[in-house]
């Protein structure tokens, strides 16, 4: 047996990503995408998934238990990583900002 990892069809984690914007995509339409390696391992894929909530748990619990029956099951290396939008990530700066009021 060698010790160098199992080479992955490239196919089979295009479907993965495929599969796994589709179930985003049903949720959240406007949901965006960008496809990364993992800046500490190049053979794990990123799916870099932009949606516009407060809380990005939800997302998460839209898409774990089919993440993680691809990494268990079927060995792929693909990970969801849930990230604000950039109007999300302003409105919530925003919103932290401390009041002033003028009493006259």
């Amino acid at each position: 047996m060698s010790d160098e990892p199992e080479t992955l069809d490239d196919s089979r984690i295009s479907q993965a990503l495929d599969e796994l914007r589709s179930l985003v995509l049903q949720h959240y339409p406007d949901a965006t995408f960008e496809v990364a390696p993992a800046p500490d391992d190049p053979t794990i894929v990123h799916l870099l998934t932009y949606v516009d909530l407060e809380d990005t748990d939800e997302l998460v619990d839209l898409i774990i238990d089919r993440m993680v029956d691809m990494q268990v099951d079927e060995g792929l290396p693909v990970y969801v990583i849930p990230l604000r939008t950039p109007e999300r990530i302003a409105a919530m700066l925003h919103a932290q900002q401390p009041r002033r009021y003028v009493i006259g």
